[in-house]
């Protein structure tokens, strides 16, 4: 990695697999949510030379853990500790 590399997309894209893991396991909606937002960050920030499959994967990964944790639990997020 050269000086003039900006490392953000690659700690964001680790960020947000953290988070979707956080969503799927332990189902909570917010982190589900915030690996959304680290996977738009990690995509709008990303190289030419980046590999788009991991891209999309981890925004997959980001989307499914949404879909996943609201299907095991329909009810809106009140509260950030739930």
């Amino acid at each position: 990695m050269s000086p003039f590399e900006d490392p953000l997309p690659d700690y964001m894209n680790l960020l947000g697999m953290i988070f979707s893991m956080c969503g799927l396991m332990l189902k909570m909606k917010w982190a589900a949510w915030a690996s959304i937002y680290c996977a738009f960050i990690s995509f709008a920030n990303a190289r030419a030379s980046d590999d788009a499959k991991q891209l999309f994967s981890s925004f997959l990964l980001s989307v499914s853990s949404v879909v996943m944790s609201y299907l095991q639990n329909p009810q809106p997020m009140g509260n950030l500790f739930t």
